[in-house]
């Protein structure tokens, strides 16, 4: 079995009586983009912090590619690049300046792995114009190139959207995406746009109050439990709800024109039976996925997106 990118064991941080994060433990797989939300004051932050190494840590433990970041730091650093929010860069410089100039302060980044990011992130045409001609888009994009520049397998990326119109946001978002599956980076991100991270990620941690409450692909996630959410369209709808109470023995609610109940997958033929041999028409009967937000505000009792 392939080694886990990043590796958190009963990962905790104290700041006096005050518990930020306790006892998290969870694997960042390698070649996936893995998301982390949490409502305000979740951790998220702070956990990532100790994964960077940037605070320190309590108790437990972070590997970066096998490598403790406690006992093995600069080794673990070599294997992770990371954009937190927007990143800063020389304005009166060039983006390809810039890269040169970051270029210099890691070991062995010749010049033809500067031309290969550029390319990697889309900034050809624009890379030898001053940044502070560049939207934030590109910023984001050159921010983006710089973190890749010493060919990290760990990519940490804490809310980077912030300040990102739709376009620049859906191309951060393919950017993320093909990083994870053709270059075979493990992509962290934390972000509160839960409809970017539904289309971003492969899985999804959720945390609350310091302490991890759930973590799934994100496809089992949102709509491969056990049971479903069936709208039907039908005559009679009053009457039809009548019967399916009686005969499901399930709440059934009214959901404008239609019907909704909640049902395991092999109950769905039945119900169909039994509202045509009942004499009703039915127009539509379709399930409905849950969302990333539906299972978000679930597991964390409707509290604040953050």
């Amino acid at each position: 079995m392939t080694q886990p990118a990043v590796q958190i064991r009963h990962l905790t941080k104290r700041i006096g009586s005050k518990t930020l994060v306790e006892d998290l433990t969870f694997d960042v797989p390698q070649g996936q983009v893995f998301g982390f939300l949490g409502p305000n004051g979740a951790g998220k932050t702070t956990t990532i912090r100790m994964i960077m190494g940037l605070i320190s840590i309590t108790e437990g433990q972070v590997l970066v590619q096998g490598l403790d970041v406690s006992r093995q730091f600069e080794e673990a650093m070599r294997h992770i690049g990371a954009i937190v929010e927007n990143p800063e860069m020389y304005k009166f410089l060039t983006g390809w300046q810039n890269l040169v100039h970051f270029a210099r302060m890691s070991q062995g980044v010749p010049e033809s792995r500067i031309r290969e990011v550029v390319e990697l992130v889309g900034l050809e045409q624009r890379i030898h114009d001053k940044v502070k001609t560049y939207s934030l888009g590109m910023r984001q994009r050159l921010g983006l190139a710089q973190a890749l520049l010493h060919r990290p397998s760990v990519l940490i990326l804490d809310e980077p959207t912030n300040g990102l119109d739709p376009a620049g946001i859906r191309e951060l978002r393919d950017h993320l995406r093909r990083l994870a599956e053709q270059e075979g980076i493990a992509v962290i991100v934390s972000s509160h746009l839960l409809t970017e991270m539904e289309l971003m990620c492969d899985q999804v941690a959720i945390i609350q109050n310091g302490r991890l409450v759930s973590i799934k692909d994100l496809r089992e996630m949102i709509g491969d439990g056990d049971e479903l959410t069936l709208r039907i369209e039908t005559s009679r709808l009053a009457e039809a709800e009548a019967l399916l109470r009686e005969t499901c023995q399930r709440q059934v609610l009214r959901d404008g024109q239609a019907l909704s109940i909640t049902v395991t997958r092999a109950m769905i033929p039945e119900i169909n039976r039994t509202l045509v041999q009942n004499g009703y028409d039915v127009y539509s009967l379709h399930t409905v996925s849950q969302t990333l937000e539906d299972r978000f505000l679930e597991v964390t009792g409707r509290g604040p997106i953050a």
